[in-house]
């Protein structure tokens, strides 16, 4: 039930971008249309679970017994690089279709900031690996959830007449922050759920 209340907080509760403010900016840029949305979404997914893996076998196995902790934000950009270059490069010559899918979303990843900040969440949460695989998983999850709604309300806002003064990123960041307010009302969820099941 853990692995659970984990999931569903870390979509609704706890979302990376409009709780935490992690990803903004492909969040922003990358939500215009919603082929778009759902190209990083499913890339994001990809890549922050399986960069969560290995920089979390990073710390374990390499920073903490060697105590480098210091080096860890350093390291874990260096392979969360490495990873997007080494997926980058296998995609294209395992699966072209695939590599032609994601497109210029892998690239993007690596500059992505919930990529990193999810890799050092976990160390911080003190999860265990599949923990910390369930929390990744189901944060990308939010985070293409959040782009792909906001990516369908942005379409919506196309067909509607906008006043002026209102139109390009004050819409947008209105927008945004009315997502966040009604991703608010899952914060009850959380706290319902760990009464329930008896985990507090």
């Amino acid at each position: 039930m853990e692995y659970l209340l984990i999931f569903i907080s870390a979509i609704f509760v706890n979302n990376i971008v409009l709780s935490q403010f992690l990803g903004i900016c492909p969040f922003l840029g990358v939500s215009k249309k919603i082929d778009a949305a759902i190209g990083m979404g499913v890339a994001v997914t990809f890549v922050l679970t399986l960069s969560t893996v290995v920089t979390y076998l990073v710390q374990i196995y390499v920073l903490n017994p060697y105590h480098l902790q210091y080096l860890q934000t350093l390291s874990f950009i260096l392979v969360i690089a490495a990873l997007v270059q080494m997926v980058e490069i296998i995609l294209k010559k395992v699966s072209p279709a695939l590599y032609q899918a994601l497109g210029i979303f892998l690239p993007l990843i690596t500059t992505n900031c919930c990529v990193l900040g999810v890799a050092i969440l976990v160390i911080q949460k003190q999860y265990n690996l599949m923990e910390s695989v369930v929390y990744a998983f189901s944060t990308a999850l939010g985070f293409a959830l959040a782009l792909v709604l906001f990516a369908g309300i942005r379409e919506q806002q196309a067909l509607v007449k906008i006043p002026k003064g209102m139109q390009g990123m004050s819409i947008v960041l209105i927008t945004a922050s009315l997502l966040a307010l009604a991703f608010m009302g899952f914060s009850g969820l959380q706290g319902g759920l760990s009464t329930l099941f008896g985990l507090n």
